[in-house]
């Protein structure tokens, strides 16, 4: 059975673009009868904000996106990843450099990433100090197939290197938590946007290392502001709360999102189901202008 997901961060109110990455993913798994769970990915907790989970799930339910099961919270699974680290820890090495020690050692950020990459300096050697945990990366690319761009091959080793995958065994980086938690759910499907591309050739190493089978991936082109960047507050107040509280009808905002992603303008999440067709969905970033949020 197809198994999908949802993950939310609660460092944040749902804006249009993370709707519209929701849609296309209940869309995908409900059209072929599978399930869609819903897991929250709090980890980055100095960065949760009081409240955001149960905004979170009012926005889903307002737009019409249910789930199967119970929420599923990353923080309450910190037991589970210590048991994980173990499994992968023959693939790992600790590191203690910081952040500064890499930039003193003029790594420059690679193109289009802030993160450095790493030269390797821990990986033959014992260090002082435990920052971090790190995969030991193979050369050469990793390749894996998008449901929406077709095949892609990344050399992970040549743009960040042996990457951080836990700060200690129950404190796991993105990298290695999402792993973690996909394979433990069951996931076969993921979908979210595409600034996520590069994540995902780490993603399968991480698989690998685990020996287990990654899921498909479909990667959706993000909405963004005038300035092509993530949406903000300057962008306008996209918000899905806003939406509701301003007298903005479900339907008319779940149309709007259908029609950006090349589907008939429909109401409902429910009535797209028999239209849905990665084949025909767009391949362009919405540019959210002050017009295009009015006339929603």
């Amino acid at each position: 059975m197809i198994v999908g997901r949802l993950a939310p961060s609660p460092t944040g109110s749902l804006h249009l673009g993370n709707a519209r990455t929701f849609l296309w993913a209940w869309l995908s798994a409900r059209a072929r009868g599978g399930r869609v769970l819903l897991r929250i990915e709090d980890l980055d907790t100095p960065r949760v904000k009081p409240g955001a989970v149960e905004a979170i799930e009012e926005d889903l339910r307002w737009i019409g996106l249910d789930w199967d099961g119970p929420v599923e919270i990353q923080s309450r699974r910190r037991a589970r990843y210590a048991m994980d680290f173990e499994r992968l820890s023959p693939s790992l090495y600790p590191c203690g450099c910081t952040r500064a020690d890499l930039a003193a050692a003029a790594s420059a950020p690679n193109e289009g990433d802030s993160e450095l990459r790493y030269p390797g300096t821990c990986r033959d050697r014992a260090p002082d100090r435990v920052v971090a945990w790190r995969l030991k990366v193979p050369p050469g690319p990793v390749a894996f197939e998008d449901r929406l761009t077709g095949r892609h091959e990344i050399d992970v080793a040549a743009t960040v290197g042996d990457f951080v995958v836990a700060k200690a065994p129950d404190q796991p980086a993105y990298q290695f938590a999402v792993v973690a938690d996909d394979i433990a759910q069951g996931v076969t499907e993921v979908v979210r946007g595409d600034d996520l591309i590069s994540s995902t050739a780490r993603q399968v190493l991480v698989y690998r290392a685990l020996g287990a089978t990654p899921p498909e991936y479909g990667h959706a082109p993000l909405v963004v502001g005038p300035d092509g960047k993530r949406l903000a507050k300057r962008h306008g107040d996209s918000r899905i709360a806003a939406l509701r509280r301003s007298g903005v009808p479900a339907e008319r905002v779940v149309a709007a999102l259908a029609l950006w992603s090349g589907l008939p303008p429909l109401g409902r999440p429910a009535d797209l189901i028999p239209h849905w067709d990665w084949a025909k969905l767009s391949r362009r970033r919405v540019v959210l202008t002050p017009q295009l949020l009015a006339e929603i």
